[in-house]
């Protein structure tokens, strides 16, 4: 019996001695994550872009006080140059980085990018510029961030109907009272997929409405308030009082349209942009801006960023992102609720 009793008590000690004691005594640690994710812009001077990185460090450094990794968020810009853009992402996947997030520049030509990503099997998350599918079906690794552009075209058409709809306010519009609205197009730059659909889905979706519309003058201003303002002033040179409605792919163009209204002092046409820039959403409110379409900049950069960081921590995203590719919705800003659009960006 003696014997017995001496066994369990040399059994229990080594059961104690290999770890085997209550789980509140055993400490606990957890492994922090060293993380580098590169960031290739098309451009650093295009202000949408502009607002999304800012969001991308505000994302990067909220994620380092939850979880206490160390997140390395290196962003540069290929200032227009495809070229330029394939070397950045070299040198990010050639130094280790463990993702690499990419606003293209030419988004029929990032087969360079896919390859050498590929090669390294580096993942990669595309954004705000939709690489053609083929491309992008190329690897199980590649993921697109960006927004519906048919979606914004529709909303962009709908500021339009909207003012039209209303007999007073289409009198005003209608400067010579032909019952047709006179309107030029201030389109971003060639190829890319938002200026064409943008531009397509509006102007289809005005005519179904059953409003008569007039092309006088279609010019591509590449996204850019100069050119914009450049452009328009040509197009009031030859119209000064023939142009009704201006449509612009995105708010920098709008707010150039704007520019040129001013400098050359015409009448104020209806005016529409797209993005829900910080001046284009103050020209709403002083009712220079018809209306604007809130692309959001922080809800796409979050979900770029949250991607990239779980392919840089396990290689695969937490949940499943149907086709690889995630949208985040448009919404419609007018005079109405401007000031809750202004609000939120503060």
């Amino acid at each position: 019996m003696r014997q017995k009793t001496r066994l369990l008590c040399l059994l229990l000690a080594l059961l104690l001695l290999t770890g085997c004691a209550p789980v509140k005594d055993r400490g606990k640690t957890e492994e922090k994550n060293n993380i580098r994710i590169g960031v290739s812009i098309y451009d650093g001077y295009d202000t949408f872009i502009s607002d999304m990185t800012q969001a991308m460090n505000e994302w990067a450094r909220e994620k380092e006080k939850e979880t206490g990794d160390a997140i390395l968020l290196d962003i540069v810009s290929a200032g227009g140059s495809q070229l330029t853009q394939n070397d950045q992402v070299a040198k990010f996947i050639d130094k280790g980085y463990d993702a690499v997030c990419v606003n293209p520049v030419d988004r029929t030509d990032t087969a360079v990018i896919i390859d050498k990503a590929k090669n390294a099997d580096v993942p990669v998350v595309f954004f705000n510029r939709e690489p053609v599918v083929e491309d992008l079906n190329r690897w199980s690794k590649l993921y697109y961030v960006g927004a519906n552009a048919e979606q914004s075209g529709m909303l962009q058409a709908q500021l339009v109907i909207d003012a039209l709809s209303d007999p007073a306010r289409f009198k005003r519009i209608d400067k010579n009272d032909d019952g047709v609205i006179q309107y030029v197009i201030l389109e971003g730059e060639i190829g890319h997929q938002d200026a064409l659909i943008r531009t397509q889905v509006s102007i289809e979706t005005i005519q179904q409405a059953g409003f008569a519309i007039e092309k006088i003058g279609d010019e591509i201003a590449n996204w850019n308030r100069n050119q914009a303002d450049s452009k328009m002033s040509v197009l009031l040179d030859s119209y000064p009082t023939q142009i009704e409605m201006v449509i612009a792919n995105d708010d920098d163009m709008a707010l150039g349209a704007l520019d040129a209204v001013q400098h050359k002092g015409a009448l104020l046409p209806l005016v529409v942009g797209i993005n829900g820039v910080d001046e284009a959403l103050e020209m709403v409110k002083m009712k220079k801006l018809e209306g604007t379409v809130y692309n959001d900049a922080k809800g796409q950069a979050d979900k770029i960023m949250q991607l990239a960081y779980e392919l840089s921590v396990s290689g695969l995203p937490e949940a499943a992102v149907s086709d690889r590719v995630i949208y985040v919705d448009y919404q419609l800003i007018n005079y109405k609720n401007v000031q809750t659009f202004i609000r939120l960006k503060e």
